[in-house]
């Protein structure tokens, strides 16, 4: 099922990061068994850790890349990172992380939609990293985020969607922006539960890379998505209190051994 994500037509939902995985290898199987047409990458990491063979992996990979700006503590950070990744990618996509608290990776509100603004102004596709505050989604979106990325819960913490009506309110108060799941996805349930919540796809990294298997966990990532997604387009039945029966019987004749 094709869609937009920023002008871009995509077929699979599924953005898929690539920090962590046990080995080069594993994450290029990894990512052609997810299905994934998007992969995030970390400039900063990747340049302390001197990755052109890294960079060198995701190019041949034929996927778009998201560069991110994890690490910045500042809009400062934020400007020089994005500037510089898109040197390096040829690409003005970015995804937005402004860490304000260390403990919980949690964004920065103060300083976040100050930021997006500066990079729309500078000419980014900006992908905010924020939490599920409405408000704050609002803000983002007005500032010429098309794209909004809330968190399920704290980055790498695998609890999955701690405020499932925080979701369901983001997509019926932003019915025109592209939401994505970024952050506390710890299995494929988590997954298919934030696509019939309406989301438009989820990105996720930790409960990949760090599986005992990384590569069937993408696999089973990517069905997972495709499968929460159709379920929401082809609309879920409503919650009963009672029971109902799913065959009639009134009107039924019923017979009885003499």
């Amino acid at each position: 099922m094709g869609w937009k994500l920023a002008d871009v037509e995509l077929d699979s939902r599924f953005l898929l990061g690539t920090a962590g995985y046990p080995s080069p290898q594993v994450l290029r199987r990894a990512v052609e068994a997810s299905g994934a047409q998007v992969l995030t990458v970390s400039l900063r990491r990747q340049m302390a850790g001197g990755g052109n063979a890294f960079y060198d992996m995701v190019r041949e990979s034929g996927c778009r890349v998201l560069p991110n700006t994890a690490g910045c503590h500042s809009r400062k950070e934020v400007l020089l990172t994005a500037r510089m990744a898109r040197e390096v990618f040829a690409t003005n996509w970015i995804k937005l992380e402004l860490i304000g608290d260390d403990y919980n990776l949690q964004p920065d509100p103060m300083q976040l939609v100050d930021a997006a603004r500066d990079l729309v102004e500078d000419g980014f596709e900006v992908f905010p990293y924020t939490t599920d505050d409405l408000v704050l989604a609002t803000r983002l979106y007005d500032a010429g985020c098309r794209v909004i990325m809330p968190w399920a819960s704290p980055i790498g913490s695998g609890q999955g969607i701690l405020n499932p009506f925080a979701l369901r309110t983001l997509r019926a108060r932003l019915p025109d922006a592209t939401l994505i799941v970024d952050a506390g996805i710890g299995s494929p349930a988590d997954a298919a539960t934030a696509m019939q919540l309406g989301m438009d796809g989820c990105l996720i990294n930790s409960a990949v890379s760090q599986a005992a298997d990384p590569v069937g966990m993408a696999r089973a990532f990517g069905l997972a998505i495709e499968a929460g997604r159709l379920a929401y387009e082809s609309g879920i039945m409503a919650r009963h209190d009672s029971a109902v029966a799913s065959t009639p019987v009134v009107g039924t004749p019923f017979w009885h051994a003499s």
